[in-house]
């Protein structure tokens, strides 16, 4: 009997090396949990149950249990370098379909640009759905672009300045060649449809003064080429604010005066015309100076890609030169009701059993799912020191029970030896 009861203990002790050997080699595993080695004893049970004198059999290895603790998070530079703070797992399909579950964030692109880890598994996001959502219903594999950013034609722009209140009339007719007549001028740029940039310059001319209210003739040259022969018209009133806008020809702008056109533009570059729609609103004439406070538009131009980003809320999205930005879809986040139910298996992948219940498929931040800190990796949390006191523990249990033996053997033979 003690043969078998000291047996039982040394394959548990060798059990427990094994275990923490493992986590040791994975101490600095990425996204890596360390597991425990748990034990029951053994006893033998008849019909009439256990003997009030059973010393029991031994011991057996009922469980490996997963510490799913946070491990430290580290920074890699890297955009597509993933980590979860909190709970939670990255979604991975392989190309047979089949999904596993990860805290392993490091990824990287194929050569079809999808995001795939060291295995070559996909990581799977929510779709970008045509509203500006993401379809939540249905995963895919990630895929970044290589496209590039359309232009997008000037519709809309805003002018913020002050025109001095004392300037003085021209005394001869508006020429932009001539700055005698014409008091101030402001350029901006503005694209076209095709996303080539052209020079946008107005020219403010002081009108009449009269009755509370200063007049002012604002004319437009695109690359030097005029867009408005009749003047646009501004007037301000004795507190030096903005009353009214006339268009060329005599049209009121809008009531808010944020609507004003000098009039439409062709350009040579075979783009669409454009007329630009002007907001004077918040312009003044204050003092005797002229100052330009900003001057903003909506256009832009070809952009190329200049990186990959990714938010707190998993949303990735390519940055282009031009400013402007494109969300290729929302990181999925898987949780569990037990997640010591999930089986391990390669590459430090989880996949979902009967134990673990069924995978809850989450947006990061939301429902009980971490938030993902992109350009970072989750270390493991193998607690080293920990794990070297197991490993004297567990060699220790080994060594008693294999004296055990030792004792059985001496005891056994001094039996065999009487006479």
């Amino acid at each position: 009997m003690s043969f078998g009861i000291a047996l039982s203990g040394i394959d548990a002790a060798q059990s427990d090396l094994n275990v923490t050997a493992n986590n040791i080699a994975n101490s600095s595993t990425t996204g890596y949990k360390s597991s425990t080695s748990e034990f029951a004893e053994l006893f033998a049970v008849n019909g009439s149950g256990v003997s009030k004198t059973q010393s029991g059999n031994g011991v057996a290895l009922t469980d490996i249990a997963q510490n799913f603790k946070q491990g430290n998070i580290s920074t890699t530079g890297n955009n597509l370098d993933l980590a979860i703070s909190g709970d939670g797992f990255f979604v991975l399909k392989d190309t047979s379909g089949n999904i596993d579950y990860t805290r392993a964030g490091s990824f990287q692109t194929d050569a079809n640009n999808y995001v795939v880890n060291a295995a070559g598994q996909h990581l799977q996001v929510y779709p970008l759905t045509s509203t500006g959502t993401y379809n939540t219903t249905t995963l895919q594999n990630l895929q970044l672009t290589n496209a590039a950013s359309a232009p997008s034609a000037t519709t809309s722009a805003q002018t913020i300045f002050n025109l001095p209140s004392n300037a003085a009339a021209p005394a001869t007719a508006f020429s932009p060649t001539d700055a005698s007549t014409y008091n101030q001028t402001t350029t901006m740029t503005v694209y076209d449809s095709l996303g080539a940039a052209h020079t946008a310059s107005i020219y403010f001319v002081k009108g009449t003064t009269a009755a509370g209210t200063s007049n002012w003739s604002a004319y437009e040259y695109i690359d030097g080429t005029q867009v408005n022969a009749q003047p646009l018209k501004l007037a301000y009133n004795s507190s030096g604010v903005l009353s009214s806008v006339t268009n060329p020809g005599g049209a009121a702008a809008n009531p808010q005066l944020n609507a004003a056109s000098f009039g439409a533009y062709t350009p040579t570059t075979g783009a669409a015309a454009m007329n630009v729609s002007f907001d004077f609103s918040k312009s003044t004439q204050y003092g005797n100076t002229f100052a330009t406070t900003s001057l903003t538009q909506d256009g832009y131009t070809t952009g190329t890609l200049s990186g990959i980003s990714v938010g707190t809320d998993g949303v990735v999205q390519a940055n282009f030169t031009n400013g402007q930005s494109l969300a290729l879809g929302k990181v999925a986040v898987a949780t569990f009701a037990n997640t010591q139910g999930l089986q391990q298996v390669a590459n430090t992948n989880w996949v979902a059993t009967y134990a673990s219940g069924t995978p809850l498929y989450g947006q990061a931040g939301q429902s009980g799912a971490g938030n993902i800190q992109s350009g970072a990796l989750e270390d493991s949390n193998v607690d080293l020191t920990a794990q070297l006191v197991n490993m004297i523990q567990a060699q220790r249990n080994f060594q008693a029970n294999a004296q055990v033996i030792t004792t059985e053997n001496q005891v056994t033979q001094s039996i065999i030896n009487i006479r």
